[in-house]
């Protein structure tokens, strides 16, 4: 790391934490739920991607699985999951929404969807653009710099 580059890497340091402030992050519960963010983040995986196991769950979210066993067991006990059996192997239990965790999921989206537009009706649409293009390039760079890290372990 170059001394010249501190000022860039403390500056977007610094817009990092800030975000995580802005979307609620350092609170008890996320996006107007009573939920933690993993478990937000799993309702909203889930129904974006579509069935998943435990297992594929915590890779995608980068948690142990005890805790999103953990977690998992608390959403089906608040009605948001549900946990099937494969057809092919007994062993495999994909998980899916609810009809009330798609209501949640709804309910987070349109949350999630407002707090943005909000925030970009302040912006001029190039600086739009640009907010979108830099978040994606800088998404796929600290996932593979993750992905590099583990392999060098």
């Amino acid at each position: 790391m170059l001394s010249a580059e501190l000022p860039l890497i403390d500056d977007i340091r610094a817009a990092s934490r800030q975000m995580v402030r802005e979307f609620g992050f350092m609170q008890q519960t996320l996006a107007a739920t009573d939920y933690p963010p993993s478990a937000v983040h799993s309702i909203l995986e889930i129904g974006t991607s579509g069935p998943m196991t435990s297992g594929q769950l915590a890779e995608l979210l980068h948690l142990e699985k005890s805790s999103v066993s953990r977690m998992v067991r608390k959403l089906i006990e608040c009605g948001e999951l549900k946990e099937t059996s494969d057809a092919d192997d007994a062993r495999i239990k994909p998980l899916s929404l609810t009809s009330k965790g798609r209501r949640t999921l709804a309910a987070l989206h349109d949350f999630g969807r407002r707090q943005v537009s909000d925030a970009l009706a302040r912006l001029p649409e190039a600086e739009r653009k640009l907010v979108r293009q830099g978040l994606m390039i800088y998404a796929r760079a600290l996932a593979a710099a993750r992905v590099t890290e583990a392999e060098a372990a």
